[in-house]
């Protein structure tokens, strides 16, 4: 049970569905890139991913902090809070007509786990929308631990909160609250749209970090979150329509000093990991995000998997690509 505290537009890269594209890919060229979701698509019913960032602890330009937004029936459920994750938010929002991801409709959040990157958009996800006049709390899951921040960083901003509430400034009187909760494995929400489970993973020596599951809209979407290889993405995915996986080069991790190969090994998936973990999870798409390429383009990456024997569908994710 929850343990309860107070750019220019890209086009979604997909590989290898037809033998062609997988030759192309294994040559290093990529094949045309068919488009995910074109600006204008109706996103405001069924099941949707949308990655608002697929980033990792490194400042790349074009790929904001991890950060995921899966929609179901036009509402936005987030998973993680890189860095930022609102102004991404916004950015979809904008480009697909989804009211669900404007600012003020942002109150519902899940964190993989409590690494920097995939938290230091926090402070934006609670403060942000409650300017943009969120009127509900932000309700957020995660594992032990994400009360305490929650806590800490509502009280770092204290000196605004009073400022706006009781200055001049129209504020809504609790769009600035957390609604924060520990969680356990198992199912952790559920509403009208949807139900998320969540699922433990291993992550560098984290006591919990975890995946999660959202069935909703006749679709089931699979968010592995920083892990290293773990049948449990098998288990949880079981055929699912979208797998969205984290993914090292196994090519060039070769290349690493030995010190950094010892902890991805224990902290990430490689490419052919994933390739072994996805055939056996059968994905109605397999969705690369936190690529740790470290020089491998992503045709490359894409040609590791595809040699290791994957040869379902398969993208290479980039920001505000749609699933």
């Amino acid at each position: 049970m929850p343990r309860t505290h107070g750019t220019p537009h890209r086009f979604a890269f997909v590989a290898g569905l037809l033998s062609a594209g997988q030759a192309l890919a294994s040559a290093g060229c990529a094949p045309a890139p068919p488009s995910s979701a074109a600006p204008g698509a109706d996103l405001s019913s069924g099941t949707h991913v949308v990655l608002l960032g697929t980033g990792t602890p490194n400042p790349e330009p074009a790929a904001s902090g991890p950060a995921t937004a899966v929609l179901v029936g036009g509402r936005a459920y987030l998973v993680d809070a890189g860095p930022g994750i609102v102004r991404r938010a916004a950015e979809a929002a904008e480009r697909y007509g989804v009211d669900g991801l404007t600012a003020a409709r942002l109150d519902i959040a899940f964190l993989t786990h409590l690494h920097s990157d995939h938290t230091v958009g926090l402070p934006d996800l609670i403060h942000t929308p409650w300017v943009a006049e969120r009127e509900a709390p932000l309700k957020l899951f995660g594992p032990d631990g994400t009360a305490a921040m929650a806590m800490h960083l509502t009280a770092a901003w204290e000196a605004d909160f009073e400022n706006r509430l009781s200055g001049s400034q129209p504020a809504t009187p609790d769009g600035w609250r957390v609604e924060a909760v520990d969680i356990d494995p198992g199912v952790i929400y559920e509403d009208d749209r949807v139900r998320v489970t969540a699922f433990a993973v291993p992550h560098t020596g984290w006591p919990e970090a975890y995946g999660y599951r959202f069935d909703g809209a006749g679709r089931t979407v699979v968010i592995s979150g920083d892990t290293a290889p773990t049948d449990a993405i098998v288990e949880m995915c079981d055929g699912c329509d979208v797998l969205v996986h984290e993914v090292y080069s196994a090519t060039t991790f070769r290349d690493r000093p030995p010190e950094w190969q010892t902890y991805h090994a224990q902290a990430h998936t490689s490419t052919v990991e994933l390739a072994e973990l996805a055939t056996r999870a059968r994905p109605g798409i397999l969705v690369l995000h936190h690529q740790l390429g470290w020089g491998a383009t992503p045709e490359e990456m894409v040609a590791e998997i595809r040699a290791a024997g994957y040869d379902g569908p398969l993208a290479y994710g980039r920001d505000l690509d749609v699933y």
